[in-house]
């Protein structure tokens, strides 16, 4: 009897138990207590931990963004950005693939962190992705937006021939053009120096392209062209190429001859090439307009440094070659 009585004891306990399981919440489930239904489906879920500011995020846009996968139960996430310092832009529909994720984007603002619980259908499917994703999974994504861009109207203007172009509104050109210059930025501030070259190349040949219909469209456009050739002519120094950097600097200067930039940019390609009195002249000439201006006194002073080197080096050759002379 006593053996049976325990069995019972046993028994009575595991239910308990198996009560107490079913009776508390998982992880997810807890979650969803709190998230809002994005489609109507249940299929995508949405907490918003941290507002952003703006407009949401466009179609086709490209996107600037930290994100992190989670599997339930699961405290380290099976996908991460977090550990980069500097992100990749991503472009919606060809680098953000997974369904739930990109229409989860879709809703969110610049600034914006927020929590994604995604059904099967929206994320791996019932085939999972073996051996990370189990079959079948839903998945958590915590997101925050840094930036995006709204790269769609750049595709669709890039896409059309060179007489299409032409046939569409200025504005829309110019707007086209920032969007490339702001991705030329954020190439360079991550230190990717060739993809930064090649966004201003290609807005700067969009810009020649154009066929100006009066003064003000070609006053517009040498606007434009002004931060590309400055921006071109930095990228080129922090490419090791001076001469480059010096064609730039000249153009901008041929734009607005007393922009201090420009002129500071021909400065540093002209110390980079050891043609010091040039370098002199162009930062003399920036001093004049910007004489507080710390960048510019601090490059004046070493390029006037590297001159008496060269001078005094050319000083000690010549006096060596009269010696040389003298002794034969």
């Amino acid at each position: 009897m006593s053996g049976n009585g325990l069995v019972s004891s046993i028994r009575r306990l595991i239910s308990a138990e198996e009560r107490l399981v079913r009776s508390t919440p998982s992880p997810f489930d807890q979650l969803r207590q709190q998230m809002n239904d994005v489609l109507g489906d249940e299929g995508i879920l949405k907490e918003v931990v941290q507002p952003g500011e703006g407009p949401p995020v466009p179609q086709n846009a490209s996107v600037l963004i930290h994100y992190s996968g989670f599997l339930e139960y699961s405290d380290l996430p099976f996908e991460t950005t977090t550990h980069r310092k500097y992100p990749q832009m991503m472009k919606l529909g060809r680098d953000v693939t997974l369904a739930g994720l990109e229409l989860g984007l879709l809703t969110m603002k610049k600034g914006e962190f927020s929590r994604f619980l995604l059904q099967p259908q929206y994320a791996y499917g019932d085939m999972g992705c073996p051996p990370l994703i189990p079959a079948s999974a839903v998945v958590l994504y915590e997101v925050q937006i840094l930036d995006f861009l709204d790269s769609g109207q750049v595709d669709d203007f890039i896409a059309m021939s060179p007489e299409e172009q032409n046939t569409v509104p200025l504005s829309t050109l110019l707007e086209v053009v920032n969007t490339l210059r702001s991705f030329g930025n954020r190439c360079f501030n991550q230190s990717r120096y060739d993809n930064a070259k090649d966004r201003y190349k290609q807005a700067t040949k969009l810009l020649g392209n154009r066929e100006t219909q009066s003064s003000a469209e070609a006053e517009a456009i040498k606007t434009a062209l002004l931060p590309l050739y400055l921006n071109r002519s930095l990228t080129e120094l922090r490419l090791d190429s001076p001469h480059k950097a010096l064609k730039y600097g000249n153009k901008a200067l041929e734009i607005d001859s007393a922009n201090t930039k420009a002129l500071f940019r021909c400065g540093q390609a002209y110390l980079e090439l050891h043609e010091y009195e040039s370098a002199q002249g162009c930062l003399i000439t920036a001093q004049a307009k910007k004489p507080f201006d710390c960048d510019i006194n601090n490059l004046l002073r070493k390029v006037a440094i590297c001159y008496k080197d060269s001078l005094d080096k050319q000083k000690d050759l010549y006096s060596k070659m009269f010696r040389d002379l003298r002794g034969k």
